[in-house]
């Protein structure tokens, strides 16, 4: 869906392109709700960079998407700065310093629970956005919050997926917690698609961190109401374990693929998975592996699933041999056919924003709160909701990705930006659980052969894996109009397909922006959201500053 404001000096459809120029600020942003992208557009009028556009933005899908992201989660981003060079900010939080895998396996058995406080990790969401503005943020930090608090405090209308969400038979065990429906279910009626939706207690939160920055969050009073609530709850979370987080600054995991630079972020995320797919391509040469090669592709994907689950884990803690991930045996095959069983997958988990501006910045910024809704433990006095993102730890003693203290769980965030010899070309980020790195695979692939970003995201996808309710990990999760040849060739394959509708948000809702090799902007935000996109130019003496 591309977004068009009138009252803009210049606002463009995707398939209308927006040339930079000296004399003129561009800016670019796609975004999974109107009211997100609104933020970012405003903060580029303000003399915001892309950087405070994406922020901007992400405050404001806490408050309208709780089901996919929330104060309580974390944030992986990509940045692009105007010299070229590539920065991810990795802001997956860790476990307790008192975390303890053996009282986890007394207590739960062989795996964590999906929800309640043990799966509660340090949100790192705030820290990541104070790392981002610190990179090249020219808004105050108290601006960028503004739109967000407003939505909080004078309520927004519950947004269709959203509403859908609350409603699905699958998110039936969260009307057991009392804070939750609290939020969700005021005077004992579900919320629905359109009702306003109003939080003042986040709202107040929102007060305290323009005021206090950053630090509000991990340090003093704030700090301390969290952990006091999760603590009720039975978590080992404690004051120190927010005081102490800071994000990790890293380069980026990089391959080259038909002259351009694709950059993800490295482990503990699961980005090489795309390098993987996009290196074994380049070796294969394949001609169509969106058509009749579609069941190459997701032999490749299958593959590196299962390299995900063995090997993937926090390399602060233990080894990780990104090179090998990416490159050893890219011919090598996961037998088809002894698929784990089906199980509950997360549905909501994630939100992506591309924003990119005509100075050189740009940010690929994921955010989550994994599972729909999380934890499902809303915090009453700061309206907080909680990610459960260490759900995802092992508590097999010998496994990589094994629960241990002050450890980030494997992630399945990743945020993509592809150079042309240091120039930016695409901004790309989605949510879509285990099958990011496919979905943003598809999307890059078709817009290289040609596609325009709007036709790259609404187009059909693939996944493969455990990504809609029914799938294993050998069945590969197709939308009503993949093509037939791909369909056969999935069949052909040995892969057994599990239908969904036509945009599911199964598969994903996806953002990008594409920039031409004379710096014109188009964006493009998926269909399968409430999202919008839009390209922006302003005088420069126009803008605020």
């Amino acid at each position: 869906m591309v977004h068009r404001r009138i009252h803009r000096p210049t606002f463009c459809r995707e398939d209308v392109t927006v040339p930079n120029s000296s004399a003129s600020f561009t800016g670019a942003v796609a975004t999974p709700h109107t009211l997100a992208t609104d933020a970012a557009t405003d903060a580029f009028r303000d003399g915001g960079s892309a950087i405070d556009a994406a922020i901007a933005a992400a405050a404001v899908l806490t408050v309208v998407y709780p089901h996919n992201v929330a104060l309580g989660g974390d944030l992986i981003a990509l940045v692009r700065s105007p010299d070229g060079e590539v920065t991810c900010v990795n802001s997956s939080g860790w476990t307790g310093a008192h975390a303890d895998v053996d009282a986890m396996r007394a207590k739960y058995g062989s795996a964590l629970p999906a929800r309640g406080a043990d799966t509660v990790s340090v949100p790192g969401g705030v820290r990541g956005w104070e790392a981002l503005h610190g990179m090249g943020g020219r808004l105050p930090w108290h601006r960028l919050l503004q739109p967000a608090h407003r939505a909080a405090d004078t309520g927004a209308p519950v947004a269709a997926s959203l509403g859908a969400h609350l409603d699905d038979p699958e998110n039936a065990d969260l009307m057991g917690f009392e804070d939750f429906e609290r939020l969700f279910r005021p005077g004992g009626r579900l919320l629905q698609t359109g009702d306003q939706f109003r939080q003042p207690a986040l709202a107040s939160t929102f007060a305290t961190l323009a005021g206090g920055g950053p630090d509000a969050f991990y340090r003093g009073d704030l700090a301390a109401a969290m952990v006091r609530y999760l603590r009720s709850h039975g978590s080992v979370l404690d004051e120190a374990d927010f005081a102490d987080f800071r994000p990790e600054i890293t380069a980026p995991a990089s391959v080259e693929f038909r002259g351009l630079t694709v950059s993800t972020s490295p482990p503990n995320t699961h980005g090489f998975i795309m390098l993987r797919a996009l290196a074994a391509l380049e070796e294969f040469h394949t001609g169509a592996p969106l058509a009749d090669d579609l069941g190459t592709l997701m032999r490749v994907f299958h593959h590196g699933n299962r390299l995900r689950a063995e090997f993937l884990a926090d390399p602060r803690h233990v080894p990780v041999d990104v090179q090998a991930l990416v490159h050893d045996d890219l011919r090598a095959a996961t037998p088809v056919g002894d698929a784990a069983a089906a199980r509950s997958v997360p549905r909501g988990d994630t939100v992506g924003v591309a924003a990119a501006d005509g100075d050189g910045w740009a940010v690929s910024l994921i955010q989550s709160v994994y599972h729909a809704f999380g934890s499902g433990l809303v915090d009453p006095d700061t309206g907080i909701l909680f990610h459960d993102r260490g759900t995802s730890f092992s508590l097999d003693s010998g496994a990589p990705n094994v629960l241990a203290p002050r450890k980030r769980p494997l992630h399945t965030l990743m945020p993509v930006i592809v150079t042309e010899k240091s120039e930016l070309r695409h901004v790309l980020s989605t949510m879509g659980g285990q099958g990011q790195p496919q979905i943003l695979t598809q999307v890059l692939l078709r817009m290289l052969d040609g596609a325009t970003a709007v036709d790259a995201v609404a187009a059909p996808r693939a996944v493969v894996g455990q990504q809609a309710l029914g799938s294993t990990d050998d069945s590969v999760v197709v939308e009503a109009d993949l093509g037939a040849v791909a369909l056969a060739s999935l069949h052909a394959s040995a892969f057994e397909t599990v239908e969904v509708p036509r945009h599911s948000e199964n598969l994903g809702h996806s953002n990008v922006i594409r920039v031409g090799r004379g710096g014109d902007m188009t964006a493009a935000s998926d269909p399968r959201s409430d999202g919008s996109a839009a390209v922006v130019q302003y005088a420069r003496h126009q803008r605020m500053t």
